[in-house]
């Protein structure tokens, strides 16, 4: 395991050579306008906490060329309620200069804070279809964080030594015959169990997970879901299936099972073969055990009937500034974020130290840094995706604190999973009355 301040340091010195070599961007010296003047302070509430120490590191290089910009970073994530933190920290008048929203519903929960970022070159250099959520007519209210993709990922060792072809892995009784496979040389292998179903992060099931399931539904379209009425779940019996098999082949309880454990202690020391989860854990396990990271993972599909071998792919969450804070704190966030994904540092930075899956233009593919991220780059590549992740366009709040926690009863045993769909869909349509 690598010392997590050895790390960080090593990334700021990476930086801050990179930014001595590349020089300063126009966007560069947009933001001196800034610095220029009075000093601006700038407060980031921020969940992604895979990156929290190299973004940090990438504040500190941007603070050095802009002295008179001052930013504080605050993550929160993993375990934590990001959005409920949030909504408090605006009800309380400490709302954040730069947060996060998400899908249509968090856009329109937040619409009269979000401030236009159409005149950034990041606006007019972002992919196509990624603004799709966050554009009001001419406005564009938030910068896309990155892409992202989800599924299974596996051990690539204990995959080999059970003699199992994860290539051969495409619907669900291949996976089902894989988990069975696995478990009965769970001593073998030196595995406590087939998968870590991290249960406890609702995120996990009633996001991620139920998303696979239902987002065919609204023909993967973020919009139509947004304006949907209601919800068939015409493949509910399909989501339960391969639930039930995550939880019975899985460490339990699952539902005392958070996403540090899942991925840290269990994933990354090689105690399961499996998890639900996506490309954003990368650095976490690279900081466990950088050869496992690098050379000894790689991620399957959730197996779906018609939609065999298709990663869910999208834009998780956006950058969004806020139009209530002064005007100067307004001009230095649109700077900061426009500076991140366009100037040379900033690229190198989303590239190679969050290893992300960039959202924008003039990026060089080549250097997507890590395996997780190249495969899902390599389905995106050959047409092998989930467009859109729907779960963002359910009504506010329905997709954790109803659906998840819903699957979370049934899980315990304490609700029947016709149960789950109907009082979940019921919720669905009081809300979009």
């Amino acid at each position: 395991m690598r010392s997590k301040n050895c790390f960080v340091s090593l990334i700021s010195v990476l930086l801050v050579s990179i930014f001595a070599l590349v020089g300063c961007s126009a966007s560069d010296d947009e933001g001196k306008k800034v610095a220029s003047g009075d000093q601006v302070t700038i407060d980031i509430l921020q969940f992604k906490v895979e990156i929290k120490e190299q973004f940090e590191a990438l504040v500190k290089v941007y603070e050095k060329e802009h002295p008179n910009v001052k930013i504080n970073v605050k993550t929160v994530g993993g375990g934590a309620d990001y959005g409920g933190l949030l909504k408090t920290s605006f009800s309380s008048g400490e709302a954040p200069d730069i947060f996060n929203v998400g899908g249509p519903s968090a856009v329109e929960e937040y619409r009269e804070y979000l401030a236009d970022v159409s005149d950034t070159e990041a606006a007019k250099t972002a992919n196509e279809g990624t603004l799709n959520t966050v554009t009001d007519g001419d406005k564009v209210l938030g910068l896309p964080i990155n892409q992202e993709g989800y599924g299974l990922i596996y051990n690539k060792r204990i995959f080999k030594e059970a003699g199992i072809n994860p290539d051969e892995i495409v619907t669900f009784k291949d996976l089902e015959s894989a988990a069975e496979t696995l478990d009965s040389q769970k001593e073998k292998l030196g595995i406590d169990a087939v998968f870590a179903l991290a249960a406890k992060e609702k995120w996990v099931i009633g996001n991620h997970l139920a998303n696979i399931f239902f987002a065919p539904e609204f023909n993967n379209d973020i919009l139509e879901a947004f304006d949907a009425k209601t919800i068939p779940f015409e493949k509910s019996n399909e989501l339960k299936r391969h639930l039930d098999l995550e939880n019975k082949y899985s460490v339990q309880p699952v539902l005392s099972l958070d996403y540090s454990q899942q991925v840290e202690q269990l994933f990354s020391l090689e105690r399961v073969a499996m998890i639900q989860q996506g490309n954003w854990i990368y650095n976490s396990v690279y900081d466990m055990d950088p050869e496992l990271a690098e050379n000894g993972i790689g991620i399957l599909p959730v197996p779906l009937e018609g939609y065999e071998g298709k990663i869910p792919t999208g834009v998780p969450s956006y950058w969004a500034v806020n139009s209530a804070s002064d005007p100067e704190k307004v001009q230095a966030s649109k700077e900061f974020l426009n500076w991140m994904y366009t100037s040379e540092t900033g690229k190198n930075a989303v590239l190679e130290d969050f290893k992300f899956i960039p959202a924008y233009q003039n990026y060089d593919a080549t250097k997507i840094a890590d395996p997780l991220s190249q495969q899902i780059y390599d389905y995106a590549s050959k047409g092998n995706t989930i467009e859109g992740w729907v779960f963002l366009a359910s009504p506010t709040s329905w997709s954790q604190e109803v659906l998840g926690v819903n699957m979370q009863k049934y899980l315990s045993g304490s609700m029947e999973w016709e149960d789950v769909i109907s009082q979940s869909r019921a919720k669905w349509e009081e809300e979009r009355k």
